[in-house]
C-alpha cells in the first residue's frame, strides 16, 4: 500500500483567501475575494483608493477578522492555527503603526526579542539590515523623528527580520524616494530570487508592471481579475487593463476649457 506523501510548505499556496467577506456597519468593503497566491511568486494588488485592498490584506495576515471566509499562509489557517501561520509571515501594514519612540535598534531588538528570536541573532540581523536600508545601525534617532519614507524602511526591516517565507506589504512604495524605493526593489527580487513569496498592494501601475510575475485587479470589494501579468496584460498595457476594468476615466479634461 502506497502511503501519501505530505505535502510541504513549497507544494502549497504561499496564500489562499476563499470567500473572504467584510462589512463596516451596513458598508460591504470585501465581498466573497478568492484568490491563490503561488509560491515564490511576485503578486501584486491592483486597486483605485478604496477598492478594498487593505481590508482584504487586513483580513488575510490576520489583523482583521473576517465576517466570513477563510485565510490560509503556506497551508497554515491565519485563524485556527494563528501562531504558526504569523510565524512564517512578515507585515508592512497600511499607515505603519509603530512603537516610535524607541530608536530603530531598540524596535528591531523588541520586535526579535517578541518572536522568541536569540539576542545574538537579533543583533546581527538588526545591525545588517539597518546598513543595507541606510539607516544606520548606530543611529539613536526616535522612529517617532524619522522621515515617512524611513519609517517606511524600519517597518521593512521589523517584516524581514526573522526571515519569514511570506511578506505581505501595503503600499511599501508609497512617500519613498527614488533612491530609497530602488534599493527596496532591489531586496525584495533577491528575496523572490531566494524562494520568498511577495505579495503588495498598489495603486501604481508602473511599480507593478516592473517587479510583478502575477497580479490581481480589485474595486469596489470585488476581485476582478487575476492571473500571471502576461496573460491579465495580453497585448495592451497593463493601465490599459486596468482602466477598462474598473470603469474609470470618463472625464477627457476637455470640460475644463477655462483653463
Amino acid at each position: 500500500m502506497t502511503v501519501p506523501r505530505q505535502r510541504t510548505e513549497d507544494q502549497v499556496a504561499a496564500m489562499s483567501l476563499r470567500g473572504l467577506v467584510k462589512h463596516f456597519d451596513t458598508r460591504l468593503a470585501v465581498t466573497g475575494v478568492s484568490l491563490e497566491v503561488p509560491a515564490g511568486s511576485f503578486f501584486g494588488l491592483l486597486g483605485p483608493n478604496g477598492a478594498g485592498k487593505t481590508t482584504t490584506l487586513s483580513m488575510a495576515v490576520g489583523l482583521l477578522r473576517p465576517d466570513q471566509g477563510q485565510a490560509f499562509l503556506l497551508g497554515y489557517d491565519v485563524w485556527a492555527d494563528p501562531p504558526a501561520a504569523k510565524a512564517r509571515l512578515g507585515v508592512l501594514p497600511d499607515g505603519v503603526r509603530l512603537f516610535d519612540r524607541l530608536t530603530g535598534p531598540e524596535l528591531l531588538a523588541y520586535h526579535g526579542l517578541l518572536r522568541g528570536m536569540d539576542a545574538t541573532t537579533v543583533d546581527q540581523r538588526a545591525r545588517e539590515l539597518l546598513e543595507v536600508l541606510e539607516l544606520g545601525a548606530g543611529n539613536r534617532t526616535l522612529v517617532v523623528d524619522y522621515s515617512a519614507g524611513m519609517k517606511k524602511k524600519i517597518g521593512l526591516a521589523c517584516a524581514l527580520l526573522h526571515a519569514p517565507r511570506l511578506l505581505v506589504l501595503d503600499e511599501p512604495f508609497e512617500a519613498v524616494d527614488p533612491v530609497s524605493a530602488a534599493l527596496i526593489r532591489d531586496i525584495l527580487q533577491r528575496y523572490v530570487a531566494g524562494g520568498g513569496t511577495v505579495v503588495f498592494s498598489s495603486h501604481v501601475m508602473e511599480v507593478v508592471e516592473r517587479l510583478c510575475d502575477h497580479v490581481a485587479i480589485m474595486s469596489d470589494g470585488v476581485l476582478r481579475m487575476h492571473g500571471p501579468l502576461d496573460q491579465v496584460r495580453g497585448d495592451r498595457s497593463l493601465e490599459d487593463v486596468f482602466v477598462q476594468v474598473v470603469g474609470g476615466r470618463v472625464a477627457t479634461g476637455s470640460e475644463l476649457a477655462w483653463l
